[in-house]
Formats: C-alpha cells, sequence, structure tokens
C-alpha cells in the first residue's frame, strides 16, 4: 500500500497528464462535437495513447514517455488545421487548450528530470 501512495506523491504530473487525457477522451461527448468525426477521432485516440504514456510513466518512469506526452500535445494543438476541422470552433479550442496543457506538463517534467540531473552532478 505504501508503494501506491508514494507513487501519488512522486509522479502528480504524469498523474495531471493523465487527467488531461481522460477530459480529452470525453469531451467530444461533453462538448458535443462528436459528429465532427475527425476532430472526435482525433480527441479518442490521443486521449487513450496519452493516457496509457501516463500510466506507463506513473508505473515505471522513463524520460521517452514524457517526450511522447510533449509531441502529442503539440500534435493536438496543429491537428484542427491538419486534419481540418478547424472550422468548429469547440473542437478546435478543446485540441488547442488541452494540447498546451499536456505539452506544457510534460515538458515541466522533463525540464524537472535534466534539473534533478545538473543538481546532483
Amino acid at each position: 500500500m505504501a508503494s501506491v501512495i508514494n507513487v501519488k506523491v512522486e509522479h502528480p504530473r504524469d498523474w495531471l497528464n493523465l487527467a488531461l487525457a481522460v477530459i480529452l477522451f470525453v469531451s467530444p461527448w461533453v462538448l458535443g462535437f462528436t459528429a465532427e468525426t475527425a476532430a472526435a477521432w482525433t480527441a479518442w485516440v490521443t486521449g487513450i495513447v496519452i493516457a496509457i504514456l501516463a500510466i506507463a510513466a506513473i508505473v515505471q518512469f522513463a524520460e521517452w514517455e514524457e517526450w511522447g506526452s510533449l509531441v502529442l500535445g503539440l500534435w493536438l494543438v496543429v491537428s484542427p488545421w491538419v486534419i481540418g476541422f478547424a472550422h468548429g470552433v469547440v473542437a478546435q479550442w478543446t485540441h488547442i487548450v488541452l494540447g498546451l496543457l499536456l505539452a506544457a506538463v510534460a515538458a515541466w517534467e522533463v525540464w524537472l528530470q535534466h534539473s534533478d540531473k545538473s543538481a546532483s552532478t
């Protein structure tokens, strides 16, 4: 039981990424853009992949998981124009805002990992 508590304390940014992934996944239903197929599928698939990366980082941290989350967050920011659903304001802003948040959290984790390494040398 203590290891579960330690995981929660040691990896709050990964838990935040997991929460953002869940929000992204449910956003087409909650915000009503399931009819915009490209936007909805982008949210669902990207949300699942980010959730998998976040769970992997919670279980056994590896820096590549954070880089993957960073790339996927940036993907969400540009996806409305790349995939072609920029006309849907709700879907567009959902992807942009959640993408920026995900990328910022992942970048924060990578920065903390590198600053800890440089402080110990």
